[in-house]
């Protein structure tokens, strides 16, 4: 062949291929109502391998799980670690987030939506403590579209376990990490965190409180069960859980927190840890944590 001919023709093939990834249409997206509810689900669905922890059956209850999961508008998962593929198996959402495997088994943080997530961004903690430092734990940031001007900062929390010293340290950072990242990325705008924070306000070496002194968030439940009454920080937890872990005097570690801003405004009006769907047939819960769900109603401004 003609060298000058063969550089002719990769030149046009250079041209039609740049000009068709030019033309390649945008993802199209459907607005949300200016005004609704949506329900919100947090879910700590123990994932660790079967046998890591004794109060733990995944190889039975993951699958369990996965169809439940399509009854809530958005979902935070955390401990999503070896059986992705049954959590993922039954959910009809139409935005879930990948999974991202990363030494072995990854973040374990996902999210499904009815709505779009965008911007999404994983960050992991940079404290940690003993077997916290296996996996890449920390949290995770998106924008949840209302309409092309309109979204909610939305993030995905699981921050280091444990009560000694050591861990409360670590933990107390990655609180701080996560308050200067929202600090940058969501300055002004409406905010929803959901996830799994191994905090307690009664917990002398805590500081989730932060959150809401510095940054003002509110948790829907002190402020649907406590009437905005945020419990006192002197190590005696409050574990009036047996009968329902949906009233004022069960506090978990799971959270769910907002703010508000002039473009979006939320207001809680349901808060609940007692599902009775999330149980298996011989009544053992499907995880060793609670699913927290919230409804929000909305205005978009």
């Amino acid at each position: 062949m003609n060298f000058k001919k063969y550089w002719i023709l990769i030149a046009i093939s250079v041209v039609i291929f740049s000009c068709k990834k030019q033309i390649e249409p945008k993802e199209v997206y459907e607005d949300m109502p200016g005004s609704g509810t949506l329900s919100f689900l947090t879910y700590n669905v123990a994932g660790l391998p079967e046998g890591i922890n004794s109060d733990q059956f995944p190889s039975k209850h993951i699958h369990l799980i996965s169809p439940l999961l399509n009854n809530f508008d958005v979902v935070n998962v955390q401990e999503d670690f070896a059986y992705h593929d049954k959590l993922y198996k039954d959910i009809q959402h139409k935005y879930k987030t990948k999974y991202v495997a990363d030494l072995v088994f990854g973040d374990g943080l996902n999210t499904l939506a009815i709505m779009p997530i965008l911007d999404y961004k994983r960050t992991r903690w940079d404290s940690c403590n003993g077997f916290d430092c296996l996996t890449p734990k920390g949290f995770t940031y998106s924008r949840l579209r209302f309409n092309a001007t309109s979204f909610i900062d939305f993030y995905n929390v699981h921050t280091n376990a444990g009560d000694s010293e050591e861990d409360m340290r670590a933990r107390r950072n990655n609180i701080i990490q996560l308050m200067e990242f929202m600090e940058k990325y969501s300055k002004g705008n409406t905010v929803v965190i959901m996830g799994d924070f191994n905090s307690r306000y009664t917990r002398v070496g805590d500081n989730i409180k932060l959150l809401s002194d510095s940054l003002g968030f509110k948790d829907v439940w002190v402020e649907l069960l406590r009437n905005g009454v945020y419990p006192e920080k002197n190590d005696i937890a409050l574990k009036d859980c047996e009968t329902t872990y949906s009233n004022s005097g069960c506090e978990v570690v799971d959270k769910v927190l907002y703010r508000n801003s002039s473009d979006i405004e939320l207001k809680p009006v349901f808060f609940d840890q007692d599902n009775p769907a999330f149980f298996d047939d011989s009544g053992m819960p499907l995880s060793d944590h609670r699913p927290m769900n919230v409804k929000f109603e909305y205005k978009v401004k």
